[in-house]
């Protein structure tokens, strides 16, 4: 979605009230840094020691911050000297240390409302009234190092959403609650699908349950990149310093990764695969006949993220990327991208995203390579979006310093936008500066090969991450860790359970018969609202004298439950994880 200019304009603004409110009853509160951000704004503060500020007093500030917009007041803008700065804000440091780090002769400005005064760049609205009293609402509070870096004081983070209208903020709030009931981190528990260790923080410690949908995840990517012309790869896990070098990722990237020495020499956990790739490539004279080739790699990668950023299983250190390096001419990018562009609209209807967003981001001012290659490459990913049926917005000057990219952005059931696919254009890394990866072209000569670096799912953790809460942990049937249980109306019908179950495993449906002591209610209860299986299969007397079963569907579907022959549930199964039906 294109950024509302004017509604964040109204959100920083909002910020700045926000933090005039809390200056007003809370005096001695050093103020730091609130920008806008999505959906809302934020601001850092470093409350006095004797000053314990918690959620409890967002009631408090957020009457005080309709009192100060009921006034009316004016945002008024002013260029002031460096000297100037650093008298008006003597009592705020965070500021001070921000004016004196700017260069000579830059312009500094101020903005002022109801005597509150602010450094900012800007720009603000023209008065408070233009900001819906009833439209915003304080949200929550994060501890945040000044200006990121961990060795600076933690401050208070307060964050707050602001709207335009009313509704608009009732029914943000309302996404937030549904959100809330789908956290990953606390359904991933309830279903004993993994757990977190805070002594090995960004790892996951995965369940069988958990998995077991991580597998199917990976067996059904396996198989639709098998079909769609990719070998798989699979490289170290870890390559010396000299290899990061070359590609440049020593230079550039060295602060996230994992290093270790041995024998007097450096190496670094990968967290990419893409040198890994083209050192296949490089083993072996390549020709233009071999062209394209596409190597896909499941590749278990580890970056050094801050502890501070992590989240769940969304974001984390140690993650395995569906990932492929497509290597091909030139003219063969067009082609390439439509070839994957179709296969990820393919990959996402099948996990049930059909909303998709397409985010095309051309040359920066910062790059490498002749504008003509650019205006080829850029042209190339624009036809072959045409060609996949699929339209796309222009982020001006976003492209990576090496070549254009698409990104792709899916919506879950509550409206909520993820990042996942990509697809980059890189001339660089196989080129002579780099990797000097090359094939020989129809002219006998060498060549330097292009090298599409793409994902669609992006890691594997953070795609189940939002598998979870799209579907609430209630997976589509081909997906779910337990697809049918078998349970016995009692120990009598243990056998029977037991024979439905054997059929329905030796056609490699997940199932289990619950034949233990516990009864029926409690089975059911656990099945239902712990492991949430779509099918219940309930036998007794009558369903074994008919070779039948009565179906109980979940929770979710609202289908009544009914009796069917075994057979027939069978194929009304087999067409349900045949289809990827996301209904049950």
């Amino acid at each position: 979605m294109a950024v509302d200019e004017k509604l964040q304009t109204v959100r920083h603004s909002c910020a700045h009230v926000m933090a005039e409110a809390i200056l007003k009853l809370f005096p001695g509160t050093k103020i730091a840094i609130g920008p806008a951000i999505e959906n809302g704004f934020y601001y850092d503060f470093e409350f006095p020691t004797e000053t314990k500020f918690t959620e409890t007093d967002f009631t408090t500030v957020e009457k005080e911050m309709r009192r100060i917009i009921a006034g009316n007041h004016d945002f008024v803008r002013k260029e002031i000297s460096k000297d100037e700065g650093l008298k008006l804000f003597a009592d705020q440091p965070y500021k001070i240390e921000l004016i004196k780090d700017l260069p000579e002769g830059e312009t500094i400005t101020t903005y002022e409302q109801d005597g509150y005064l602010d450094l900012c760049r800007g720009p603000h609205v023209a008065n408070t009234k233009e900001i819906n009293g009833q439209a915003f609402k304080l949200t929550k509070i994060a501890g945040a190092y000044w200006r990121g870096d961990s060795n600076n004081k933690m401050l208070t983070r307060v964050y707050a959403v602001c709207f335009a209208k009313p509704n608009d903020l009732k029914d943000y709030l309302k996404m937030m609650e549904e959100a809330e009931k789908r956290d990953h981190r606390k359904l991933g528990v309830q279903m004993d699908l993994f757990h977190l260790d805070p002594e090995d923080p960004g790892q996951i410690f995965w369940h069988p349950n958990g998995w077991t949908i991580y597998t199917a995840m990976q067996d059904y990517m396996r198989k639709m990149v098998r079909r769609d012309g990719y070998q798989e790869v699979n490289t170290p896990a870890i390559m010396p310093r000299t290899l990061w070098e070359r590609s440049g990722h020593w230079g550039h990237y060295q602060q996230n990764m994992f290093i270790t020495e041995s024998e007097k020499r450096l190496f670094a956990i990968k967290p990419m695969n893409c040198p890994g790739a083209l050192e296949i490539f490089k083993s072996r004279q390549r020709s233009y006949k071999d062209l394209p080739l596409r190597l896909a790699e499941f590749g278990h990668d580890v970056r050094n993220e801050p502890s501070g950023t992590l989240h769940g299983i969304m974001r984390v250190r140690g993650f395995v990327q569906d990932d492929a390096h497509i290597l091909c001419t030139e003219e063969q990018i067009g082609s390439e991208v439509a070839k994957f562009c179709k296969l990820l609209k393919q990959v996402y209807h099948d996990f049930g995203f059909n909303d998709l967003v397409v985010k095309f981001s051309t040359m920066p001012e910062d790059h490498v390579g002749d504008l003509a290659t650019w205006e080829r490459a850029e042209k190339a990913l624009a036809d072959a979006c045409t060609e996949a049926g699929l339209t796309y917005e222009i982020q001006p000057g976003e492209g990576a310093f090496y070549g254009p990219k698409l990104e792709f952005k899916l919506y879950d059931c509550i409206g909520r936008e993820w990042q996942c696919g990509t697809i980059q254009v890189d001339y660089q890394l196989p080129s002579a500066e780099r990797l000097d990866a090359t094939y020989i072209g129809a002219d006998n000569q060498k060549h330097h090969p292009v090298m599409l670096h793409r994902a669609i799912l992006g890691s594997f953790e953070r795609f189940l991450g939002i598998l979870i809460e799209n579907f609430a942990g209630a997976f589509p049937t081909w997906l779910a860790f337990e697809q049918v249980a078998v349970v016995p109306v009692s120990s009598e019908f243990n056998d029977y359970a037991q024979e439905v179950s054997n059929k329905l495993d030796d056609l490699g449906f997940r199932v289990k018969a619950y034949t233990d002591e516990e009864n029926m209610k409690s089975k059911i209860k656990t099945i239902s609202t712990e492991h949430r299986t779509p099918y219940i299969l309930v036998v007794g007397q009558k369903e074994k004298d008919e070779n039948s079963v009565c179906v109980r569907y979940r929770f979710s579907s609202g289908k009544q439950q009914q009796t069917m022959k075994v057979d027939d549930f069978i194929a009304y199964i087999t067409k349900n994880v045949a289809d990827k039906s996301v209904e049950i």
